[in-house]
């Protein structure tokens, strides 16, 4: 049963920017592809963590410059020419923040569960080399008192040792009284698994402000 929450814990990606897996979806279209089998070749079966390059890659296991020839040869076996540098050079050209134009509602509303004195916390599956320009898309330090990412402590989402880790920054604040926000179900169900109250973020930010100003009452 959940308590009153103390803690929020959010991702990055897909909450506070639009989600990537609408720009690979959209560079799929342009390229003439299924966009359900470009973002599998980019991103793999990312409701689970396994081997694939992307997955590697946001385990810090890989660099950027290895998975993308790793991704062009899953391409080239469907036929297809799926370039990392190619999909990047369209998410910037459609967008001066390379398709990551923030969110400022939900930047506000971390501001006001601050003010409130509610504890907040991100967990982030990132990409080491993108660390210095996500950071200055919103003021981090301002908004989180820690960052877990998943290239820096070698695991990723949906796998239970993120949010354990989580957890032990949070100290002494139990699961059932966390509210974890992702824009992937599979993630927002495994933080609901440890025991957190799940919220699955979707392309209108107001809907999901609505949802946590409800959820506090």
């Amino acid at each position: 049963m959940h308590r009153r929450p103390e803690a929020f814990l959010f991702d990055f990606g897909g909450v506070f920017t639009e989600s990537p897996f609408t720009a690979v979806e959209e560079f799929g279209r342009a390229i003439g592809a299924d966009p359900r089998t470009v973002s599998e070749i980019v991103f793999g079966s990312y409701e689970h963590d396994g081997a694939h390059p992307w997955h590697r890659l946001e385990r810090g296991e890989i660099a950027l410059e290895a998975a993308r020839e790793l991704i062009l040869g899953l391409g080239r076996e469907r036929a297809l020419e799926v370039d990392l540098w190619d999909l990047f050079a369209r998410m910037a050209a459609a967008d001066p923040t390379a398709g990551s134009g923030t969110r400022g509602e939900l930047v506000a509303l971390v501001r006001l569960l601050r003010q409130r004195g509610y504890r907040t916390g991100m967990i982030t599956n990132n990409v080491r080399e993108f660390g210095e320009t996500w950071r200055t898309l919103i003021p981090v330090a301002e908004l989180f008192e820690f960052v877990v990412d998943s290239s820096h402590v070698g695991v990723r989402k949906p796998d239970r040792r993120i949010f354990e880790i989580a957890l032990a920054e949070l100290g002494d604040v139990q699961p059932a009284a966390c509210v974890f926000l992702d824009d992937h179900p599979a993630n927002v169900e495994a933080a609901c698994a440890l025991g957190m109250r799940g919220v699955h973020v979707g392309p209108d930010p107001a809907r999901t402000v609505a949802e946590i100003e409800d959820l506090l009452g």
